[in-house]
């Protein structure tokens, strides 16, 4: 028997890549015979690159940037070695998990130094870029990475390098003396526009201190105005502009890129419909499954794929929500977490319970295994 292990992330507790090992650890116990695909996987927010590197060969590099509030870090991204592409996350530079220690001054965080590891990645040899842009800071419309590509702002014919507070004195955008030529594919798995009640600053800004809805409109749109009049681009109501405090957005202006749902790309860069077609039994998960999964989530994308190539697929997670629509595409649904169990208590134990939780199921996926 093959069994593929395509999981996601337990946050706060594992990686992908823990997940998955300990995931076969614990089948061999039920399957002693089997052999094994791991292939961590994501869906473009945090652990992106993790995944992306664990199921293809690549090296990591690290970036002197700054996070969002203009500290000096160091910022992770790989370079894989078949295709010279650059993977990364924006989380990495700009993340809202970067700037937990202080307190949240939206108005003021940037995405200069997604735009600085973006560049970095072109200087040590790649030759495309993809980007998850999950988890971000921000909410400047990607002025920060405009910055580091070397987007000119000028105010009453003289250079600035304007903040978002300042925005609003700019009256000219000029493109970079050198310009930007590098591919860049965006894993986006929202489409909010830039702008308006669905847009990155009402949806996505309250969990970053976004408190002055209109102050920040006013401003993104300012920059969205700048960029159609003077380079061309009219990309605000383009879905997944808002993505990430409008990069989405500002990534498709400055960087040309592209917007792809997350899960479609990371799974067709990791060949993961050919992996599933080549194994018996399939299992996914990740630390919590309910409706908001099934908008893209990774876990269900397996699933789904699962369905289309009449394969048994098995959810291992920490807990689910039951509902008709997630029973309707797994054949089994797995919670490692006892009900009893405090949350902070399971995360800590989430090795544990997860061997626990296969070994209680084993007859049952025996009994799958013998209906194949």
């Amino acid at each position: 028997m093959h069994i593929l292990i395509a999981s996601d992330k337990f946050k706060g507790s594992l990686s992908a890549t823990e997940v998955a090992h300990h995931l076969r650890d614990s089948l061999h116990t039920v399957f002693p015979g089997a052999t094994y695909d791991i292939c961590p996987i994501a869906d473009g927010g945090e652990g992106t690159t993790e995944a992306m590197v664990g199921a293809m060969g690549a090296d990591w590099h690290d970036a002197e940037v700054v996070d969002a509030q203009h500290r000096s870090i160091k910022a992770r991204y790989a370079i894989v070695h078949k295709t010279h592409q650059a993977v990364m996350e924006m989380s990495a530079a700009s993340g809202l998990h970067r700037v937990t220690d202080i307190p949240l001054r939206p108005s003021t965080a940037s995405t200069l130094g997604t735009g600085e590891m973006m560049a970095q990645a072109a200087n040590q040899g790649a030759q495309s870029i993809l980007i998850g842009i999950g988890g971000s800071a921000t909410n400047d419309g990607g002025l920060g990475v405009a910055i580091a590509l070397g987007y000119r702002f000028l105010r009453q014919g003289n250079v600035i390098q304007p903040t978002l507070e300042t925005l609003l004195e700019v009256d000219q955008i000029l493109p970079p003396v050198t310009p930007w030529v590098l591919p860049v594919q965006v894993a986006c798995d929202v489409d909010n526009p830039l702008l308006g009640p669905r847009g990155c600053t009402r949806v996505y800004g309250p969990q970053k201190g976004v408190q002055d809805f209109a102050w920040f409109e006013q401003h993104l749109a300012h920059l969205a105005s700048l960029a159609k009049r003077d380079l061309g681009k009219d990309f605000q109501n383009i879905p997944g502009a808002g993505a990430a405090g409008g990069l989405g957005f500002g990534l498709m202006v400055f960087a040309h890129a592209q917007l792809v749902p997350g899960f479609e790309l990371i799974s067709e860069h990791m060949q993961l419909a050919q992996r599933i077609q080549n194994a018996d039994m399939v299992f996914t998960g990740e630390g919590r499954m309910d409706a908001q999964s099934l908008q893209g989530k990774g876990p269900v994308g397996v699933a789904h794929l699962c369905q289309k190539h009449h394969k048994p697929v098995i959810g291992v997670v920490g807990s689910y929500e039951k509902t008709a629509a997630l029973d309707a595409i797994f054949d089994l649904l797995i919670a490692i977490k006892p009900e009893t169990m405090d949350l902070a208590d399971a995360m800590k134990r989430t090795p544990e319970l997860i061997h626990d939780a296969i070994n209680e199921h084993r007859e049952i996926l025996v009994r799958i295994s013998t209906e194949l």
